[in-house]
């Protein structure tokens, strides 16, 4: 039997993600997919915290940037009570500046290749063609996993760790014990395909998805490239019946109930050849495992969970929990940290940004009330008593909510330290009314307000003080968000 730190079972983001960082500490990882990459998967819509958080700390930023990949720089809603669509962007988040107030539009098929090829680079075992058959226990304990290869032949791998990333459709899952429990109120069903010459929104917004609500429910149109766009139609469970049968059929007469969609696709033509030739159907359920993990094994990305795609929180919940796991992982074996606590504080800061999505969506499927509501209600949900309304909506819909430093790209300290240094410039060459620029610098109000630690942080690097707890008696952050640190109140 082959012996590994960590067995990740799942090479999408996920599971690439939580691969690479342990992989990165000098442990012995393999992963293993059931596919063979690239392959088609729907999910196209990234969240600034992945670009340039997680992405960043994988090191694939710069690949990304080459890909020209359609730049997302906000959203765009046909929502509420406004009969006319509006936009928000990313660049509102005192979070987000500068360089990294976007994010992309991909094509999961390469952006998932990138990320697992990556987790080769970093020293990962990758094995494609290979299906986990099931778990192994000893006692209590998860010690490995059984699969088979891409001849047939059967397996058995032993490990420290169990990753289950295998996605929505995981049969392992169950392993860890407890049960999914589903959302009365979040299912709903998505019939979706791709079209070529769809309009596009205007400049600068061009690369935004367009989410269009309607009577049975509402519209994703997400710009692929300059001429490829995905379109899918989210219906209320009680509107099933209208995507039965011929699917053909059924999506032009929903695009035909929605005006704006209809607009956009009237020059369009659906593509019916290769991977994006089929039109399919999902079942966007929301649902969550009572319990993320057991001794020895963790659910990471949709296998812990799924909430409604609106937002397209799908990808940063699966990169953002990778990065959970794999800070327990290293702390543990590291010796930093008990595995209790390691994964009491993965399980509770990945329920917790869960949670923030699924609360809110509660409130942004209510469509009798403006965008000023689901601004109010999206600081009532992130408890944000430092942000506007706006800055808190634009922090939740960015994957930032959790205030997490490390989701945050450097040059955003770069760009305020300039800022700062600007206005040190100005107070050393006049009079008393020098004063003025160097205390509307954002750096030097944030430090006022909120003692400085965050940008502190940033600018000093490792001596710097770690970040607070997100709970009470929780665990913090590394500098470089790599591992758990236990919290010694000064």
């Amino acid at each position: 039997m082959e012996e590994f730190d960590v067995v990740v079972a799942g090479g999408g983001p996920g599971g690439s993600t939580v691969a690479s960082l342990v992989s990165m500490q000098g442990h012995r990882v393999l992963l293993l997919e059931k596919e063979v990459f690239p392959r088609y998967q729907i999910g196209e819509s990234l969240l600034p915290s992945t670009v340039h958080g997680v992405c960043r700390m994988l090191g694939v930023t710069d690949e990304l940037a080459k890909e020209g990949f359609p730049v997302k720089r906000g959203g765009t809603f046909r929502w509420g009570t406004r009969p006319e669509p509006w936009t928000f962007s990313f660049s509102v988040s005192p979070r987000i500046t500068g360089p990294t107030t976007f994010a992309y539009q991909v094509e999961r098929a390469r952006f998932d290749e990138i990320l697992l090829n990556n987790a080769k680079t970093k020293g990962v075992v990758v094995r494609e063609g290979c299906s986990v058959t099931e778990v192994i226990e000893d006692g209590d304990r998860v010690t490995g996993l059984r699969y088979v290869d891409p001849d047939g032949g059967e397996h058995a791998v032993s490990a420290r760790f169990v990753i289950d990333a295998s996605g929505n459709k995981s049969r392992l899952y169950s392993s860890v014990g407890g049960t999914r429990n589903y959302s009365e109120f979040f299912r709903s069903l998505a019939l979706f395909g791709y079209f070529e010459g769809g309009k596009r929104l205007a400049a600068p917004y061009s690369g935004n998805i367009l989410s269009v609500a309607f009577d049975s429910g509402w519209f994703w149109y997400i710009p692929l490239s300059d001429t490829l766009t995905s379109v899918g139609a989210v219906v209320r469970r009680e509107m099933a019946d209208k995507i039965q049968g011929d699917r053909e059929k059924a999506l032009a007469t929903l695009i035909a109930e929605c005006p704006l969609i209809s607009e956009y696709l009237s020059q369009a033509r659906r593509v019916t050849t290769g991977k994006y030739g089929e039109l399919r159907v999902r079942k966007d359920y929301s649902y969550h495992q009572t319990q993320f993990w057991r001794p020895g094994m963790i659910l990471v990305g949709d296998a812990a969970c799924f909430v409604d795609p609106v937002f397209s929180s799908g990808v940063h919940l699966a990169t953002y929990s990778g990065l959970l796991a794999a800070r327990s992982i290293n702390s543990i074996l590291a010796g930093d940290v008990d595995e209790k606590a390691a994964l009491t504080e993965f399980e509770a800061r990945y329920r917790r940004e869960y949670g923030v999505y699924y609360e809110f969506l509660l409130a942004f499927y209510e469509m009798n009330v403006n965008e000023e509501s689901y601004f109010w209600h999206a600081k009532k949900v992130t408890k944000n008593n430092e942000y506007t309304e706006l800055e808190s909506f634009v922090d939740l819909v960015g994957g930032l909510s959790s205030g997490e430093s490390v989701l945050v790209t450097p040059g955003r300290i770069a760009e305020r330290s300039a800022e700062f240094a600007a206005a040190v410039d100005e107070m050393a060459d006049g009079d008393e009314s020098s004063m003025v620029p160097l205390f509307k610098s954002q750096v030097v109000k944030q430090v006022m307000q909120e003692g400085g630690q965050e940008q502190m942080r940033a600018v000093l690097g490792e001596d710097a003080e770690p970040e607070q707890p997100l709970f009470p008696g929780g665990l913090v952050t590394s500098p470089d968000g790599m591992k758990w640190l236990t919290h010694h109140p000064a």
